[in-house]
């Protein structure tokens, strides 16, 4: 758990037993804590690579949908396995075709004569390996432009947006692959997350010694700057980090309707990759 709770923050051995103590083994609790003191950045458990597997995408003939669809196995041999990569294509079509509500409506789809559960298992049992469906998600594409970008099998995106054009699409799409954007714009940032920034913020500026009226100012810019970092809206473009996303679009008449970002094995450690930087680098 030490170990766990070092990776998610940067801090300290110590800082770590001792918040995990506090937070009675409560590893959430502990990065909250961690933060108050001033010892540990921004959480960024949501970005870290983990498990193995692939993202699969599909657009509808019509364009008129597409599918974002994460399988996880335990190697990366398995998940470059011609059954692995044809289980994880049929999934995704049928995914697009039958627009399941929930995980349960998708394991009794059909795909090549026998429901997905059943071939699922039929996998497992070829691979040895515990292959599981993490999640999906079937996307209406409204807007007069859309773009799906797809880095090694690793990171998918679907973006979909009016105004604009393929091109920038596709420089969208492959920014917020890159940058990991959590919201569209300050406005869809839970009222609930940005209560508890702000709690500590207000914490670790109070904890410098600044009087309640600097404090006050302190916590406004923080909070903007850490807006700025998880909204698209807010982030600085990639292709030129001069110009904010919000102003990009802007100049070219466009917006974002939606975005969709799936990275294999988010959020489940198990060994530390950065895909996304990968694609930081193609982009530049």
């Amino acid at each position: 758990m030490v170990k766990e709770l070092r990776q998610r923050t940067g801090a300290g051995m110590m800082e770590c037993k001792k918040s995990l103590a506090e937070a009675g083994g409560d590893i959430d609790k502990a990065v909250e804590l961690l933060r108050k003191a001033g010892q540990a950045k921004a959480d960024g458990k949501s970005g870290r690579v983990a498990a193995e597997g692939l993202i699969s995408t599909v657009v509808a003939d019509d364009e008129s949908a597409a599918v974002l669809l994460e399988v996880n196995s335990e190697t990366d041999f398995v998940a470059k396995e011609e059954r692995f990569r044809k289980f994880c294509g049929d999934v995704a079509h049928a995914v697009l075709a039958a627009n399941p509500p929930d995980r349960e409506a998708l394991d009794r789809l059909q795909i090549g004569g026998e429901d997905v559960e059943s071939a699922r298992c039929r996998l497992v049992a070829r691979s040895g390996e515990n292959i599981q469906l993490r999640r999906f998600v079937r996307v209406a594409l409204r807007g007069d432009v859309h773009a799906v970008y797809m880095h090694n099998n690793r990171i998918g995106v679907i973006v979909d947006m009016d105004g604009g054009n393929p091109p920038l699409a596709k420089d969208l799409a492959m920014h917020v692959a890159a940058s990991r954007p959590m919201f569209l714009t300050d406005g869809d940032v839970p009222a609930e997350w940005i209560e508890k920034e702000k709690e500590i913020l207000t914490e670790q500026a109070a904890r410098e010694g600044k009087p309640a009226n600097i404090v006050e100012k302190m916590v406004q810019g923080r909070l903007k700057k850490r807006l700025n970092e998880i909204t698209l809206a807010g982030q600085p473009f990639v292709k030129d980090p001069d110009v904010s996303i919000a102003e990009l679009l802007h100049r070219e008449s466009a917006s974002v309707i939606a975005f969709y970002r799936y990275e294999i094995g988010e959020g489940m450690e198990k060994k530390k990759e950065n895909f996304a930087e990968e694609v930081m680098a193609q982009i530049q």
